[in-house]
């Protein structure tokens, strides 16, 4: 779940619905400097459904020590450090039904998505927030990723929809850094992010060229991006949400009982040149 304080609650917004709305600006992507992705509905399935483990997980949703939503907010863009808030075993449970999820339909995007799940893990997650006797299960869940990874590289050599070059770490790279820029574009919209940032990684431009992309608020939910990296200066795409409402909740049941209580509202998320 992610989350965004109103006045008298929370906005929420599923994992799921943030990644659609991830896929859709995937969808978009691509002009006469930005190179679009290719093999094309792969990578687009993987944006599309690169948090599928979570939808089970968002009906029931859980609550912070003190009573908040216990979800993805603005205070954690630019940091992944709640650790201390979850259950690391339920979590990477999630993480691995994400992936292994989308083998059985698209080994492809699910090499992408298992290459998003060790960035967010490896990379970007801070260690100190996690119990130290939890380490080594990270570490194993890890591990056991990168051997998936290779696997499903084996399996995709007899695939004829899959060209050798599309297997090259070069290129897989690069489909991985749309799906988080993608991704984080996503987050960036989901809890309207009011402070300038920037998409994370430089991105393929084709030739071996990259450019980092720079995300500046132009008004509730509207962002400009320089360089634009989509296929028209302006657009505007649909994100739905809930409103919930009360800042503290007595326990996980009562939040779920809010939740499943809100009407589905249609928010609108704008980039521009």
């Amino acid at each position: 779940m992610l989350r965004l304080e109103s006045e008298t609650g929370w906005w929420l917004v599923t994992h799921v619905d943030h990644a659609h709305l991830a896929g859709a600006f995937a969808e978009r992507w691509g002009n006469a400097l930005f190179q679009a992705p290719r093999p094309r509905a792969r990578v687009l399935r993987a944006i599309w459904r690169h948090d599928d483990g979570w939808a089970t997980r968002d009906l029931r949703p859980t609550t912070t020590r003190d009573g908040k939503p216990s979800a993805f907010s603005r205070e954690l863009v630019g940091r992944y450090s709640a650790f201390e808030e979850i259950d690391l075993r339920d979590y990477l449970a999630v993480r691995d039904r994400a992936v292994r999820l989308l083998a059985d339909q698209d080994p492809y995007a699910a090499i992408l998505v298992s290459m998003h799940t060790i960035n967010l893990l490896a990379d970007r997650a801070d260690r100190t927030t996690i119990l130290p006797q939890d380490l080594p299960l990270l570490d194993r869940f890890l591990d056991q990723q990168r051997a998936y990874q290779q696997q499903l590289r084996e399996q995709l050599q007899d695939d004829p929809g899959i060209r050798p070059e599309d297997l090259s770490t070069p290129r897989l790279n690069d489909h991985f850094r749309l799906l988080q820029a993608c991704d984080n574009l996503s987050l960036l919209a989901c809890v309207d992010y009011q402070t300038p940032a920037h998409l994370l990684h430089p991105l393929s431009c084709g030739d071996a060229q990259y450019r980092p992309v720079s995300v500046q608020p132009a008004g509730e939910r509207v962002f400009r991006l320089q360089p634009y990296p989509f296929d028209q200066p302006l657009l505007t795409f649909p994100l739905a949400m809930r409103h919930v409402e009360g800042k503290h909740f007595a326990s996980p049941h009562d939040l779920a009982q809010s939740l499943a209580a809100a009407a589905p509202h249609l928010a609108t998320v704008t980039v521009c040149s």
